[in-house]
């Protein structure tokens, strides 16, 4: 063979090692690509999730997190590119099957699972433990004074209260309207503000209840109180690891694994390392190895 025949066979090969799925290039050993959607809690569980990969198995981890949004994400999930990531029930009802909000987890999770299985070949793990949905959050302080458990709990004390929201909330048909309806809700006043003033207002108690995420690391900041949804008013967002069956298959002993980390964090745990990354600035990569110490999912250092 030709010098020039040589070379062009080594760029072909080249290439086509190139257009091959992640983790499998014949000359790589076990590899597998993880990514994350661009926000902290995503990338704070894909973070945990290499971690695990990387303690508990051979095989090595190619981090691909911050990836644009949702749609990206799994288009390169279908695509072999990327072989799994953390997303949420809801999220992939509503945005990647175009199908109604559920209210109920279960019913949720067994649809996202039985219509990626047959329409993808995609697998959702073991949900995580929390639940990113909307909520309704009072200060702690008036939480206490008034016995606020539940969203329940508003309605006696409604016409005395102010309500604040960002206009999504407001015009969103799962929004304030049918909350306000669907727990006999009668607000002394409402107010338009976005997120950040939100909780500032709520502090300094200009305004006293306000609509947030369950997980959203300024709750515990601020020393917030998150009220049950009692009557499931808010439709569910279970995170899970939604993963390639492909994958799953030639590595066997990773969905054991990566199960680890289901029902090991609670809406007030996924606060905190929200806090821990947002507020407190620490590395996504130390406040995931420290989380997952804590609950013995990492071996102990020799």
């Amino acid at each position: 063979m030709s010098r020039r025949c040589k070379y062009a066979a080594l760029l072909l090969c080249l290439l086509l090692i190139g257009l091959l799925p992640a983790g499998c290039s014949p000359f790589s050993s076990k590899q597998i690509a993880i990514g994350s959607k661009p926000f902290t809690e995503n990338v704070l569980l894909a973070e945990m999730l290499a971690q695990l990969t990387e303690a508990h198995t051979k095989i090595k981890v190619e981090r691909k997190f911050n990836l644009s949004n949702t749609l990206v994400a799994f288009d390169l999930l279908k695509a072999g590119s990327i072989d799994l990531y953390p997303e949420y029930t809801g999220t992939g009802l509503v945005m990647l099957l175009n199908q109604p909000p559920q209210k109920d987890a279960a019913k949720a999770y067994q649809l996202v699972q039985e219509a990626f299985n047959r329409q993808y070949r995609l697998k959702w793990l073991q949900p995580y433990g929390f639940n990113n949905t909307s909520a309704i959050a009072v200060n702690a302080s008036l939480a206490k004074a008034r016995r606020l458990r539940t969203i329940s709990d508003l309605a006696p004390h409604a016409p005395s209260l102010v309500f604040a929201a960002n206009l999504d909330f407001y015009m969103s048909p799962d929004g304030f309207n049918s909350l306000v309806k669907a727990y006999g809700l009668n607000f002394k006043d409402k107010k338009q503000m976005d997120i950040g003033p939100r909780y500032e207002a709520l502090v300094d108690e200009r305004v006293d209840v306000v609509n947030t995420f369950a997980t959203d690391g300024l709750l515990a900041a601020n020393e917030l109180t998150v009220l049950a949804d009692d009557k499931h008013f808010f439709p569910a967002y279970q995170a899970a690891t939604l993963a390639r069956m492909e994958t799953l298959r030639q590595y066997p002993e990773l969905e054991p694994v990566l199960n680890k980390l289901a029902g090991q964090l609670s809406d007030a745990d996924m606060q905190q390392l929200n806090h821990q990354v947002d507020q407190q600035q620490q590395p996504v990569a130390e406040v995931a190895r420290k989380f997952l110490s804590s609950r013995g999912l990492l071996p102990a250092k020799k």
